[in-house]
């Protein structure tokens, strides 16, 4: 008898072990769910890491190793935990909002949107939409580069950066216009093709700037690289 009880308990615990196993497995597959994904969001993170020159692939909207070696040096790039997996800290870091995003995430991101409007009306209030949103992508794009710190709001106040900020326009509350064209900056629409400075042909005395690369010209401003 006293064997049959040790055999059924020896039995009990083994199922129990298969049991946790399975759970934890289901775990760490659950939690690296992004590898193999598919879908919008996967495809506009590869569009970002295309542009921003980490991604080589196809814009297809699958979550293949070519992506999760771009999260990696995106991530690396930035400061994030590199391990291939674009949770909420990467796409913040991108400029994305994701619908699994937590409520503090979500806070953090109308938070950049409301800077960088009051920074696009500070300096480009008079120009076309197309033109106030170049200028926020002017500073996500300073975001992604080596050049510049890794954050909205450091590249906003960096010491000398923007005129609206030493003449406090930056303090101005934005319009409509200005926080949907800081919004689609923050989506990814990028009509300044990369560039990371503009100036006004006009007014810019200084040499150095005219020695940028140019990539486009809307309304009063040049952009350059």
């Amino acid at each position: 008898m006293k064997k049959k009880i040790l055999g059924a308990m020896i039995i009990l615990f083994l199922v129990i072990l298969l049991v946790v196993s399975v759970s934890v497995q289901y775990t760490e597959v659950e939690a690296l769910s992004k590898y193999g994904s598919r879908g919008s969001e996967v495809s506009t993170i590869q569009e970002k890491l295309k542009r921003w020159g980490y991604y080589n692939g196809s814009v297809d909207g699958i979550y293949g190793s070519q992506t999760v070696t771009a999260v990696k040096k995106f991530q690396q790039k930035n400061g994030l935990t590199v391990d291939g997996i674009a949770g909420t800290k990467t796409l913040n870091a991108m400029g994305i909002t994701s619908n699994s995003s937590s409520s503090g995430s979500s806070s953090n991101n109308s938070s950049n949107v409301n800077l960088l409007a009051r920074l696009i009306y500070g300096e480009a209030r008079g120009e076309t939409y197309t033109g106030q949103v170049a200028v926020g992508a002017v500073v996500l794009n300073r975001v992604k580069s080596s050049k510049f710190p890794n954050s909205v709001s450091s590249v906003i106040y960096q010491s000398g950066a923007f005129d609206a900020v030493s003449d406090g326009q930056i303090n101005m509350n934005p319009d409509s216009t200005a926080r949907k064209a800081a919004q689609d900056a923050m989506n990814g629409w990028d009509p300044s093709y990369g560039a990371i400075y503009y100036f006004n042909p006009s007014t810019a005395t200084n040499k150095w700037i005219w020695s940028r690369p140019m990539t486009v010209t809307i309304g009063k401003h040049r952009f350059c690289k």
